[in-house]
């Protein structure tokens, strides 16, 4: 059988479909013919095998890597300091490491992927860690309410009507004395734990915001002086257009990033658009909360709705017009000063 002599200069496109102890490559020609699929342990010599493997098929221009910012980082980063073009690919949907490489080839790439390496990567630490504290804040002020509704009388009516703080603080100065009933001993006992949970979690979230405010205002203070703008969602667009965000080719690519570039639904002769579910989940949250905002006390835009109802547009449409014009707004302010 005759050996097939590989051409070096041949124009070759990557992907991977990245998981916690694998990573999956594909590789496809200048056409979008796929000349192999190979699987590589998510390990630094496995990242190496990985790139080496790649190049036998000829010039690497580019790989499409799904998952950037959580299995794919490490991948994403060894490929990037190898001096390879690292496009950040759309994956809405499962699919695997073919699609991942036909999507940087094609047009559902959403960029280079995140240099990771600068302030915003800063923030997205401080913002995991925040993000995790209210949610433990929030179970945790529902279980003292539970334990609340279901405790003996006086406990009860100690923290009848409180406010989340003061029920907090209560639940936290409880003093469980051993010796008398078992379950008023217990009752306030785990109440006094997850008040003080609770006191605890808002001073390190303090610490935090403290933190993230002076990494915001470092470089975009513009970002923050929009309307209905504040740190949880200007920390939200930055982490979701990275520390390099010249990366994104246009406003167009943010859009879609952030999930607000409409889509297609029409039916018959009904034309309309509905909201993408695609793209970066908590940047389109942010968007949302910013265009709630300005419903709610942004004169321009309370005008816009009101014409917009007239026009016989429902709510759904116009919040996905008005975080499609927010994502636009945004996206000029994203680069620091």
């Amino acid at each position: 059988m005759a050996l097939s002599i590989v051409d070096s200069s041949r124009p070759v496109t990557g992907g991977v479909d990245t998981h916690l102890d694998v990573n999956v490559a594909a590789v496809l020609d200048g056409i979008g013919g796929l000349l192999g699929v190979e699987q590589f342990p998510t390990t630094t010599a496995g990242n190496q095998a990985l790139l080496g493997w790649l190049e036998t098929f000829g010039r690497l221009v580019k790989v499409g890597v799904e998952g950037t910012g959580s299995y794919g980082a490490p991948l994403a980063r060894y490929l990037r300091r190898a001096g390879v073009q690292v496009m950040e690919v759309d994956r809405p949907n499962r699919q695997d490491a073919i699609e991942a490489a036909r999507a940087a080839q094609g047009e559902r790439q959403l960029g280079w992927a995140k240099t990771r390496d600068g302030n915003v990567e800063a923030i997205r630490a401080l913002v995991v860690a925040r993000r995790s504290a209210k949610s433990t804040k929030i179970k945790s002020l529902n279980q003292i309410r539970h334990l609340g509704f279901t405790a003996p009388e006086d406990i009860r009516q100690s923290l009848s009507g409180l406010t989340s703080r003061m029920v907090a603080k209560q639940a936290a100065a409880m003093r469980p004395r051993a010796g008398g009933d078992p379950v008023i001993y217990a009752t306030k006992t785990a109440l006094r734990a997850l008040g003080r949970r609770v006191l605890a979690l808002d001073a390190e979230t303090a610490g935090i915001d403290r933190l993230l405010t002076e990494l915001l205002r470092d470089g975009h203070e513009d970002l923050l002086s929009l309307y209905g703008v504040g740190i949880d969602s200007a920390a939200a667009l930055l982490v979701a257009a990275g520390d390099n965000p010249d990366r994104l080719r246009s406003e167009a690519s943010w859009a879609r990033l952030c999930g607000v570039a409409p889509l297609e639904a029409s039916s018959g002769k009904v034309v309309r658009h509905r909201l993408n579910s695609g793209g970066d989940r908590q940047a389109n949250a942010a968007l949302w909360t910013i265009v709630i905002t300005r419903m709610g006390s942004d004169p321009r835009t309370r005008l816009y709705v009101e014409r917009r109802s007239k026009e016989g547009r429902s709510k759904k449409e116009i919040i996905r017009v008005l975080k499609r014009y927010v994502a636009r707004e945004v996206y000029y302010y994203l680069k620091p000063l």
